[in-house]
């Protein structure tokens, strides 16, 4: 038995520390996991927000590009003279942001001009022909393909200027098909319909030069969400720069969920932790419960043995016929019969009280005289009290109403507070036992003159198996169930049970009040006074 039970005290703790380390691994894994889920948050936005922008400058691109292809169609290098008769017409619909198409000879090194239209002739034309052959000409790429369409971004003289150009070959020679952007119309007209009021609010985002200076759109502020993009082939020394109006509410989202999420993650450990240290108590409450049963066996065994022993004994003296006088002979029998009450009320005690362990008690209640049962209870212990030098005072005041009650159990519940009186008032020598009326209710006091009861055990008592400290000081028999018997006892009948102690100056004594519910109605006329019988000059009679 006690290999097994080290065992087992080896596995309770050895499990609990796992547990706990479980728990801490556990919730380090899921700390984790939610900082990972908050990164993975902000990477969705900061993706959204870059998916938002890349659609929006290749958006531009293609309506450039598309205009492109449009003056290729219309450019016939077999017969230049015929360009502006095919795009004029067409220019504003087809490409609106194409201001002029040219036509240079690369086969000669003076790079002449062999075609030009115009939607709006004038000197600028002009001016824009000398710019590229004078200062544009040299950054154009002639690497690679040559027949594929390429741009040209650059800033001169604070004037933005995109061209578009690509080469031809025909009859052995080579040409030069340049497209003229006007970049103004492009920002006033075609920035509007892109970049203002997109996703109906749900973004904000402006144009910017290579220094940085607004070329439209308002200014935004730079937050954690917000990402910048160049045009990838056309206007590529400006960026597009865009961030989620939502930004600041996406990242207080984030920061709540995280917050909250760790709150459930805390919460959960909490939790645990606290059902792990229920478990500790439960377990240890429930040791401290085997051991108050295991004295609850050994008390009860003892209180069997007593009574047996003091049966067999003087049965045996009386069947040996050793008895020296017939008041022996009278005295013997009376010691078997009160020994015999005695062993039959402890047995009904432990049979009661395995009952309601059971949930199985089960009372039949009718209307009765309280005080007729506890008459009776006393006089059960007519004998006790005088083998044991003890006076009882019995008393019941006047009217008292009718309870509605279960005798028998009440009985019981009386004849354990007596007997809890009596263990101990053997010093006081004195129990006082009174039925009054009280605030609707029918009120048992059960007074002794014993050692009292601390004040920190006068609740604990009445739980099952637990016995005062004086009980094991003074080495005083129970079981530990009587007063917790009584209490279900009351409290199936609607009323309480309570103590109060010390009742006398000098500090001793204990009085246990018994509280049932009275029935309505016109209380009894007359008093009445109960005492045990005339017989037992040690049980003295008191008037209330």
């Amino acid at each position: 038995m006690q290999r097994r039970r080290l065992r087992e005290r080896l596995l309770y703790f050895a499990i609990v520390p796992a547990i706990v380390f479980a728990v801490l691994v556990l919730g380090g894994i899921a700390l984790r996991t939610t900082l990972q889920i908050e990164k993975a948050r902000q990477q969705t936005v900061f993706d959204a927000t870059l998916t938002l922008a890349d659609e929006r400058v290749d958006r531009l691109d293609k309506i450039i590009i598309a205009q492109d292809n449009v003056v290729a169609a219309h450019v016939d290098i077999a017969n230049l003279t015929t360009i502006a008769r095919r795009w004029l017409p067409t220019a504003s619909r087809e490409t609106p942001t194409v201001r002029a198409i040219l036509v240079l000879d690369l086969s000669h090194d003076s790079r002449d001009v062999l075609a030009f239209a115009s939607r709006a002739p004038g000197r600028e034309d002009d001016a824009f022909r000398r710019l590229l052959l004078g200062r544009l000409f040299s950054s154009l790429n002639f690497e690679g393909n040559t027949e594929e369409l390429r741009h040209l971004h650059q800033i001169i003289d604070q004037q933005s200027i995109l061209i578009s150009y690509w080469q031809r070959s025909y009859a052995g020679r080579r040409y030069l098909v340049v497209a003229w952007h006007d970049v103004p119309r492009l920002v006033h007209d075609v920035f509007p319909r892109l970049y203002r009021d997109i996703d109906r609010g749900n973004s904000r985002m402006n144009i910017t030069d290579e220094e940085g200076r607004i070329v439209f759109g308002p200014p935004i502020k730079a937050g954690e969400f917000t990402v910048g993009r160049p045009f990838p082939t056309t206007l590529y020394n400006w960026r597009l720069q865009i961030a989620l109006t939502s930004a600041d509410d996406l990242g207080d989202k984030v920061e709540r969920q995280r917050m909250v999420e760790l709150g459930m993650v805390g919460f959960a450990a909490i939790v645990v932790l606290v059902g792990v240290m229920i478990v500790i108590f439960a377990s240890i409450k429930e040791r401290r419960l085997a051991a108050l049963k295991s004295d609850f066996v050994a008390n009860v065994s003892h209180e069997l043995k007593t009574p047996l022993a003091l049966v067999r004994m003087f049965g045996e003296i009386l069947l040996a016929d050793r008895v020296a006088s017939e008041d022996k002979r009278r005295q013997y029998l009376q010691i078997i019969v009160s020994e015999s009450e005695r062993l039959t009320a402890l047995i009904e005690n432990v049979l009661d009280f395995a009952k309601v362990e059971r949930g199985k008690a089960a009372y039949e209640f009718a209307p009765g005289r309280l005080e007729d049962v506890v008459s009776r209870a006393v006089d059960v212990y007519r004998y006790r009290a005088e083998r044991d030098g003890i006076v009882v005072h019995l008393a019941s005041a006047e009217g008292l109403p009718e309870a509605m009650i279960d005798a028998r159990a009440m009985e019981l519940a009386i004849i354990n507070l007596l007997d809890n009186a009596f263990k101990y008032a053997k010093d006081g020598g004195r129990v006082d036992v009174d039925v009054v009326s009280d605030d609707g209710s029918v009120v048992v006091r059960v007074s002794d003159r014993g050692p009292g009861i601390d004040p920190e055990e006068q609740e604990r008592i009445f739980e099952r198996f637990v016995r005062g400290r004086r009980a094991g000081e003074q080495r005083i028999r129970g079981s530990g169930i009587g007063l917790a018997l009584v209490k279900h006892i009351a409290e199936s009948h609607g009323g309480s049970v309570e103590v109060k102690s010390p009742v006398t100056e000098d500090g001793k004594g204990s009085v246990f009040i018994l509280r049932i519910p009275a029935l309505r109605g016109e209380p009894r006329g007359g008093s009445k006074r109960l005492s045990p019988a005339p017989s037992e000059p040690d049980i003295e009679p008191e008037v209330a």
